[in-house]
């Protein structure tokens, strides 16, 4: 059953912040990833949600989007990440 890692992320530091984009590409292909939304246009529907970058990854499994976040290939991005940027970060089951 395929699992979706979602991304709502504020970024305060363009700079670093690119450094973390070339990086975590890579390790979500390596681990079976596929990002379906990377940054888009976000327009709020309804609520006060509005995501200024919005990242919906897909895996195979809940299992493999778990191995690819707890990853020593992802540790180094993901401590880049939380250098450059507020996010907010959930996984989600699909159907």
């Amino acid at each position: 059953m395929a699992a979706y890692v979602i991304l709502d992320i504020t970024v305060t530091d363009l700079v670093v912040y690119e450094d973390y984009k070339k990086l975590s590409g890579a390790t979500v292909a390596q681990y079976g990833g596929t990002f379906l939304v990377r940054g888009g246009a976000v327009e709020s529907l309804e609520g006060s949600w509005n995501p200024s970058r919005f990242v919906v990854i897909e895996f195979e499994t809940v299992e493999q989007a778990k191995t690819w976040w707890n990853s020593e290939e992802y540790r180094i991005p993901k401590e880049i990440r939380n250098k450059a940027s507020i996010s907010h970060t959930i996984l989600v089951q699909g159907v």
